[in-house]
C-alpha cells in the first residue's frame, strides 16, 4: 500500500494529465458514436414515417412478401416474351417488293410483286398484273426460299429483296 502511495505522490502530475487525455479521448469517441446514433435514428424514422405503432420487422416482412410477388411476375412476364418471340418467327419479318410495267404499251409501273416470307424464309408471293382491259391477281408459295412454282423475273427479284432484307426499291 506504501508503494502505492509513493507512487501516487511522486507521479500525480503525470497521473492527471494521462486520466486528463483519456478523458478527452473518450469524450471524443462519444461524439462520434452520438453522431452515428443520430444517424441511424434519422434513416429510422424515414424507413417508417407515417406508420404509427407498426413495428419494423413487420415493414420488413412486408417489403420482403411484395419482392417475392415481383419475381414471380418477372418469372411470368419472362415466359410470355420468350413465347412471344417463339411466335413472333412465324409472322411476316421479310418483305420485298418490286413495281414494274407487265406491257411495253404500259405506263406509271402499275403491276407489282410483293414476297412476303417469316423468319424461315416461309410465306408467299403476291403478283399483280395490271392490263388495259383487266388486271389478274394471283399468289405463289415460298418454301425454305424457294417455289416449287416457276417465278417470273420480277417475282424472283422481289423474292431476292424479301432474303436480303431490301425492302421498298422501286425499279423499271
Amino acid at each position: 500500500m506504501e508503494n502505492i502511495e509513493f507512487f501516487i505522490n511522486n507521479y500525480n502530475t503525470e497521473i492527471i494529465i494521462g486520466l486528463s487525455i483519456g478523458f478527452l479521448l473518450l469524450l471524443i469517441l462519444f461524439i462520434v458514436m452520438l453522431l452515428r446514433t443520430n444517424k441511424a435514428m434519422k434513416k429510422y424514422q424515414q424507413l417508417v414515417q407515417d406508420m404509427d405503432g407498426v413495428n419494423i420487422e413487420e415493414v420488413l416482412m412486408g417489403i420482403q412478401n411484395k419482392l417475392i410477388k415481383n419475381d414471380k411476375h418477372i418469372l411470368e412476364i419472362n415466359e410470355e416474351i420468350e413465347d412471344l418471340k417463339t411466335q413472333l418467327t412465324f409472322a411476316i419479318q421479310r418483305v420485298g417488293f418490286i413495281r414494274y410495267n407487265a406491257f411495253d404499251d404500259m405506263g406509271s409501273e402499275l403491276s407489282f410483286s410483293i414476297a412476303l416470307l417469316d423468319n424461315f424464309k416461309n410465306g408467299f408471293i403476291i403478283s399483280s398484273i395490271y392490263g388495259r382491259e383487266n388486271t389478274t391477281c394471283y399468289g405463289k408459295p415460298i418454301k425454305n426460299g424457294e417455289s416449287k412454282i416457276p417465278l417470273s423475273a420480277e417475282e424472283m427479284i422481289a423474292l431476292d429483296r424479301a432474303m436480303k432484307g431490301e425492302t421498298g426499291k422501286v425499279t423499271s
